[in-house]
């Protein structure tokens, strides 16, 4: 405060700043989170395994899982990675959580809530898109995907429905349930045998750390080229050309095209676009160790000539929605066959399912706490041994 010149007034009238915001933050810190804090305004979203979204009316978006269904469809290993990316990633990129918790029958992922709608939508809406808007929304998914690509993950589910939309139509990625960072916690296989599991198997250690770096530095070439082979489908299919070129009857058939790609993948004369835009795709699907791998490679490809990669979310995005309040749904399709209502609540007398294989799942975002969120919240409590912040 000295070397920024304030005068005494201005100093006392900081440090009360600060010791009412900690006050607030060792209050809010000692909240327990439940889903009847939050009050529902749409389903905007529904998936496998009973999952679906609610945006509250502070334009928070909820998605529910069932811990029974997790566990019977394998998908704990899932659960655990979608969150743990959630806390570390850049939200300049990806989509922002603010709290997770859990009560005996489901877990919560409390995010932002994006206006936009997804990419998927938009390209309905468009059929195709033109060069410079592919361009724009390339450049985009490319720094979203490297943004998680540098914290060492990989996404392995890049498309369009996981690109959202902010109220400016700048791509955030999203649904990281896929998501695989060689951790033990985030490996299916590793919940197979229960018995074995320990809880200190889901925090990493300094040496679990440094030999995962070792692992995924020795892996990283490799692994990481399934997002960018991803990026060029979807060029391909959604963006340029509108239909997929390795569609088949059966998976089976899909696989045996993806495999002989060099025979399967054609650009029809009838629907012409650039040797730019067809170099660029084909450097993204190819083999592994010839596909563009590294952003400073991806820049310099003459597909994103005249792209400003430093400002690209400060410059007007190459489509405007119509985005009327920070909570307007109506880019979101309806679910009238899904009730609204949020779960009713549990009793701690309630079975639980492996309650312990969820431990070190809540989580909070003092950042979130910070901007005072509206909601009703229940009243502060101590912290159940199952609870980690």
């Amino acid at each position: 405060m000295n070397a920024d010149g304030l005068s005494d007034q201005e100093k006392l009238e900081k440090r009360h700043s600060h010791a009412a915001k900690e006050t607030e933050y060792l209050r809010l810190k000692r909240v327990k989170m439940s889903a009847e804090a939050f009050e529902p305004l749409k389903v905007i979203g529904r998936g496998a395994f009973g999952e679906y979204e609610n945006v509250t009316q502070d334009t928070y978006a909820m998605k529910i899982l069932r811990k029974e269904d997790m566990l019977l469809r394998e998908q704990v290993a899932h659960v655990r990675a979608e969150r743990d990316v959630l806390v570390e990633v850049d939200h300049t990129w990806t989509v922002k959580m603010f709290y997770s918790f859990q009560d005996a029958r489901n877990l919560y992922l409390i995010m932002e809530f994006l206006p936009g709608g997804d990419l998927m939508t938009l390209l309905i809406q468009q059929e195709i898109f033109s060069e410079d808007m592919t361009q724009f929304y390339v450049t985009e998914t490319t720094q979203a995907i490297e943004s998680i690509h540098r914290l060492g993950f990989i996404h392995r589910d890049i498309k369009p429905d996981n690109l959202l939309l902010d109220a400016k139509d700048h791509i955030k990625l999203s649904d990281f349930g896929l998501c695989n960072d060689l951790k033990k916690a985030h490996r299916t296989e590793f919940y197979r045998d229960i018995r074995s599991m320990r809880p200190q198997d889901f925090t990493a250690t300094p040496a679990d750390s440094k030999r995962r770096a070792e692992t995924w530095k020795r892996n990283r070439r490799a692994l990481l080229k399934a997002d960018w082979w991803s990026l060029g489908v979807i060029m391909y299919d959604e963006m340029l050309i509108g239909y997929p070129q390795f569609c088949a009857e059966n998976p089976e058939e899909t696989f045996r095209k993806v495999m002989n790609y060099r025979e399967t993948l054609v650009f029809p004369p009838e629907l012409p676009i650039s040797n730019v835009s067809t170099g660029l795709i084909l450097k993204f699907c190819t083999d592994a160790d010839r596909r563009l791998g590294s952003l400073d490679n991806i820049r310099n490809h003459p597909f994103f000539l005249g792209v400003n990669w430093d400002h690209i979310r400060d410059r007007p995005a190459a489509y405007q929605s119509r985005v009327e309040s920070v909570d307007d749904t109506s880019n979101f399709d309806d679910f009238p066959d899904v009730d609204l209502k949020l779960p009713s609540p549990t009793r701690e007398t309630e079975v639980q399912v492996h309650d312990w294989l969820f431990i070190k799942y809540t989580y909070k975002c003092f950042d979130g706490l910070a901007a005072k969120p509206k909601f009703k919240m229940s009243a502060p409590i101590g912290s159940s041994s199952s609870s980690t912040h």
